[in-house]
């Protein structure tokens, strides 16, 4: 009997054929979905094309049938499966075991429609054991979980290609809406928002450094004459004043620069004494195992690791076996995880280490797309070293890894200690020292959230204080006696800051309290927002931009409940009673696009009523007036008046930089865009051999140098200031310079031909020029400086870009088509190149170990 088994992926496909027979199992991928609804006009099929629903591929009048469609890039595969099952006389569906897979097993069977027995197995770790269990306990397609899958694939096919057009038409073209993306492009904005209203408070306290018998420690300021200084907390964020609840003077000190001073120059010679003494033992428990959502978090504060890339390196660790499934909800750990958790504890760091009994976590009663949580794979918690494995996987595995054997640790026990120190006569000022010592590390041995090295991160924790004493006298500071040495008092002040920014851990984090989306989504939701131009990058931290601003007026003025949150939990709940049976989808999805205060009712209502305009303005009066923004087609700009104008009512406008982040927008900052980009030209003296004034201009894309007036014959000649350089500081020396580029640099020592510097549209650069071939650019880095750029350095530049128009490694012929398969470095990345195929390498491959089969995988995957 031969038996077809249908996963997802390549690579899974290839981690399972070591566990079946290859004399009775055919193992094939279907490379994700085989169908979905039409991603373009050209999908639909030519009898629906007049029909009016089709573009949007779900049939509102026919109980919300979606329309699916085969691509033509998955037309070679459902014909590889199609011939594949001919000759199979079983036919067993291993896609993964949450909806997606469901939906994809579903998908298979009613495309290839076999007439040959079918079961559906499913697995969460890619192991020998679970193989085998699951081809011994199949079941049926569960049909509430296809159920569930679709109604949310169409839900946001509703949200997308209805909303997104009126964005289009009142914003800017190219937007998009979504079920989840909006609400995520909320909670960004919302803070952007705190951060742009938020007035900073200045107050300040005393920090002093003491010492007994010779053992320095740190003690702050909290209360002089009983009462509690302020704190950041006591301010109120948009005004900078204290809390309206608070009053000055009784419940709190706001201590003055000049009180803090007069202390710090008169408390040091007067008496100091410990007036109380407090100490606690607490004991701590680790984290539970991870889910998908916690394994995002803690991969981007320890590992720098996006949420994309976490999901990328973990679905490889799942596809070779490594991992459990990592999309997950649970947090239940099996019998046999539990177990060799426990035995390598006590291997590892001895029976004191292991906690007195099981240790079980609870899951949400939302969790439903797994049984467990995701850990390392079988029941022998194999390390990444023992594994082999290296890079990205290793360093991911080795998290994961961690993190389960810890829920199985003995607690840790922390003793911390309060040291209470008075200081003066007449006006007391009482100072607080804080002490931490881990009295057993328990857990922390092996995972400390946040630390990438346990034990390191252990000193680090540990603020040992002498033994201090109530009555504990000052003394002078050179004496030996062991009374308090005061060795330093100083002033400290603070200024209060805004709320941070999300980063991707925080929002993800903020994501799943709220019950938004699924764990499993959250990357590609923080991959489409950046896309789209909703959020950029600034480190971390992720910035929303002000066409976010716009898109989400228009978003909360007329489709308020699918961005609040709330209302998107919500629709999370219906989706798990569907998935379950309990609700039938087609009342929900009709009240939700026709019902009254319906999505498509609304969007009717918004191409009317809304006002472009005024939709895409932003407008903070009492932090920029008299100045606005708005986001029109071509990008943000500021709107206001010229300072040397007389009538408020003529006002001029300047495109904002890309980089300006809203909540770093000051009424300066606008004033001074406003102010260079409408200045006229500036005319800094005449080109010694053109004979033609050389002028300072402004544009929409910034400063730049001209030769000759715009009247001139032709085109005059147009040269960018270099990034940094001021525009009220280029005088006719510098604009020479710069009018004169490109410069030309030396002649490169091999071609004999020119190389040269210069600035062109994205930025400084140098350049070889060639004789009879393409020339070779090189991008100038930020410490190069074009003006000054030598030979030397643009020749290092210019050989290290030529090297990568080479391949970096050429891996030999196809094993299909004989055609040579080359691995380049690119500007975006290492690729894979062949025929005419460029397939990027996937995170934890590299150039030197990728292999012949890896790059086949990667070219078939690109091409399907």
């Amino acid at each position: 009997m031969k038996r077809l088994v249908v996963v997802e992926s390549p690579t899974k496909a290839r981690t399972i054929r070591n566990f079946l027979p290859r004399s009775g199992y055919q193992i094939e991928a279907s490379m994700g979905h085989i169908r979905d609804l039409p991603a373009s006009a050209s999908e639909i099929p030519a009898k629906y094309k007049d029909e009016e629903w089709s573009r949007l591929g779900v049939r509102i009048d026919n109980g919300f049938e979606p329309l699916y469609v085969i691509s033509k890039k998955k037309r070679d595969v459902v014909k590889q499966l199609q011939k594949a099952l001919d000759d199979a006389d079983e036919l067993y569906i291993a896609t993964d075991e949450d909806r997606e897979g469901e939906s994809i097993g579903w998908h298979l069977l009613e495309v290839l429609n076999p007439d040959i027995p079918v079961r559906r197995m499913v697995f969460h770790e890619i192991t020998q054991e679970a193989i085998e269990a699951a081809l011994e306990n199949t079941r049926d397609i569960d049909e509430n979980l296809v159920e569930a899958q679709q109604t949310r694939r169409i839900l946001d096919r509703l949200v997308g290609y209805t909303i997104s057009p009126l964005l289009w038409r009142k914003i800017k073209p190219k937007l998009s809406a979504g079920r989840v993306q909006s609400v995520a492009v909320r909670l960004l904005v919302m803070r952007e928002k705190e951060r742009i209203t938020f007035v900073p408070a200045t107050y300040w306290d005393l920090k002093a450094q003491l010492a007994k018998a010779g053992i320095p420690f740190d003690a702050d300021m909290t209360h002089l004459n009983d009462v509690r200084l302020a704190q950041g907390r006591d301010f109120d964020q948009d005004t900078g004043r204290l809390k309206d609840d608070l009053e000055e003077g009784k419940d709190v000190l706001l201590l003055s620069e000049d009180q803090a001073t007069t202390l710090a120059d008169t408390l040091p010679t007067q008496p100091w004494r410990v007036a109380d003494v407090k100490t606690r033992t607490r004991t701590k428990n680790p984290p539970p195992p991870f889910i998908t959502s916690t394994l995002q978090q803690e991969a981007s504060r320890k590992l720098g690791f996006t949420a994309n890339r976490t999901m990328r390196v973990a679905q490889k660790l799942y596809e070779n076996g490594h991992i459990t499934y990592m999309r997950t909800d649970s947090k239940n750990l099996s019998k046999e995880a539990i177990a060799a958790s426990r035995s390598s504890i006590e291997t590892r760091y001895g029976s004191d280490y292991l906690s007195d009994s099981v240790r079980t976590y609870t899951s949400s009663d939302s969790a439903q797309e797994a049984h467990e949580a995701i850990r390392p794979a079988g029941n022998e918690m194999k390390t990444s070293d023992e594994i082999g494995l290296s890079g990205q996987q290793k360093r991911l595995y080795d998290l994961i890894w961690e993190r389960t054997v810890a829920t199985q640790m003995a607690d840790a026990r922390i003793q911390y200690t309060n040291v209470y120190i008075d200081a003066g006569s007449d006006d007391v000022a009482r100072f607080r020292a804080s002490g931490k010592t881990i009295l057993f590390p328990g857990f922390l041995r092996a995972y400390v959230e946040g630390s990438d090295d346990p034990e390191a991160d252990l000193e680090d924790r540990e603020r040992p204080l002498p033994d201090l004493s109530v009555g504990d006298e000052s003394v002078p500071a050179r004496t030996n006696d062991q009374g308090l040495n005061v060795r330093s008092l100083e002033p400290v002040g603070h200024e209060t800051k805004p709320p941070s920014r999300y980063t991707e851990a925080s929002l993800v984090k903020m994501l799943e309290e709220e019950g938004i989306g699924r764990p499993s989504t959250y990357a590609s939701i923080i991959g489409t927002i950046q896309r789209r131009g909703y959020v950029r990058k600034e480190g971390s931290a992720l910035v929303p931009t002000f066409t976010a601003f716009a898109t989400n007026n228009l978003m909360e003025a007329q489709f308020d409940p699918l961005v609040d949150v709330h209302f998107t939990a919500e629709m999370e709940e219906i989706l798990d009673h569907i998935a379950t049976g309990e609700k039938d989808p087609e009342p929900y999805l009709r009240d939700f696009f026709l019902g009254e205060g319906g999505v498509q009712p609304r969007v009717e209502d918004g191409q009317e009523e809304i006002d472009p305009r005024a939709i895409s303005t932003i407008d903070f009066s009492e932090q920029w007036d008299p100045y606005v923004v708005r986001v029109g087609r071509y990008g943000p700009y500021v709107e206001g008046p010229l300072e040397e104008s007389d009538d408020p009512e003529d006002t001029v406008t300047a495109s904002l930089p890309e980089d300006l982040a809203p909540g770093d927008t000051t009424r300066q900052k606008l004033k001074d865009i406003l102010e260079e980009a409408n200045k006229g030209d500036r005319s800094l003296g005449i080109h010694p051999d053109a004979d033609m004034p050389v002028l300072l201009k402004s544009g929409p894309y910034g400063p730049y140098m001209q030769l000759g007036e715009d009247d001139q014959p032709g085109k005059p000649k147009r040269v960018s200031l270099p990034p940094g350089v001021d525009p009220a500081e280029v005088d006719f020396e510098l604009g020479l310079k710069i009018m004169n580029l490109p410069r030309e640099l030396g002649e490169h020592p091999e071609t004999g031909n020119p190389i040269e510097a210069g600035i062109g549209r994205y930025g400084p650069f140098v350049r070889h020029r060639k004789s009879g071939a393409k020339d070779t650019y090189a991008s100038l880095k930020k410490s190069d400086d074009v003006l000054t750029v030598d030979l030397e350095r643009a020749m290092a530049l210019i050989e290290k870009k030529e090297a990568k128009n080479k391949p970096q490694r050429v891996l030999g012929e196809h094993p299909e088509t004989g055609k040579t398969i080359e691995v380049w470095d690119g500007r975006y990345g290492p690729y894979v190149k062949h025929s005419g195929t460029n397939a990027s390498l996937s995170d934890d491959q590299t150039i030197e170990d990728i292999t012949m089969e890896e790059a086949v995988e990667l070219i078939k995957a690109k091409n399907s």
